[in-house]
């Protein structure tokens, strides 16, 4: 059996194990995903119902920065909702790029963050493997800000947290988890295509509406 057949069955088999808790919030945050990558603004209020219950997934599974993680999300969805609804002087945020300049300061300050909070957990924690749940946490909170600002470069942030997020839940345990984010990779890879699609629309045409958001329903 190969290692994908493995995966598989493994994720089947706890399945049937998996707690309604896990369950549901597996549920809110693949829509919520969903609907982040085709640029709705539902969104925002399946992703906070949806990271609430994670974060109750994860203390019990001691991953601790997960939990501040969803915690964070849960209170810039909020933020997040509004922004796009009003954040351009009252319009709807338009979808736009992220300038070099900003990611070249972006991502060293992450990775600095990241080594700072991983090595916290490590002495002073009974974490699991704290410096990639580290990296999760502060790579999520990069991504979410640049969602909250919708810009274009957000996905590439989340196909790096989804890529450490499958192997660290498997690892623990939370097979349904784990195999939800690797369906977050692939949406993450369609979402960046579609959003750079939307991003271009509105370099052509700023001045119409249609563009901002391509569904409010």
């Amino acid at each position: 059996m190969s290692g994908l057949q493995a995966w598989a069955a493994a994720v089947l088999s706890e399945l049937v194990h998996t707690s309604p808790l896990e369950l549901a919030a597996n549920a809110f945050t693949a829509i919520n995903i969903v609907l982040a990558g085709r640029n709705n603004i539902h969104t925002w209020w399946t992703g906070i119902v949806g990271t609430a219950l994670f974060a109750v997934v994860f203390a019990g599974s001691h991953l601790y920065a997960d939990v501040v993680l969803q915690l964070f999300f849960v209170a810039s969805g909020v933020y997040g909702w509004w922004k796009w609804l009003r954040g351009d002087h009252g319009k709807p945020l338009p979808i736009r790029h992220v300038t070099p300049a900003q990611l070249a300061w972006t991502v060293p300050a992450g990775i600095v963050a990241t080594a700072a909070y991983g090595a916290m957990l490590h002495f002073h924690t009974q974490a699991y493997a704290p410096f990639f749940d580290s990296t999760v946490l502060v790579f999520s909170i990069i991504g979410q800000i640049l969602m909250m600002q919708r810009r274009v470069e957000n996905w590439a942030f989340w196909l790096l947290v989804n890529t450490i997020c499958v192997p660290l839940y498997y690892s623990r345990g939370l097979h349904l988890t784990s195999l939800l984010y690797a369906g977050f990779w692939i949406n993450a890879i369609h979402a960046w295509r579609n959003w750079r699609r939307l991003a271009a629309l509105n370099l052509a045409s700023p001045s119409s509406p249609k563009h901002t958001e391509s569904s409010h329903a």
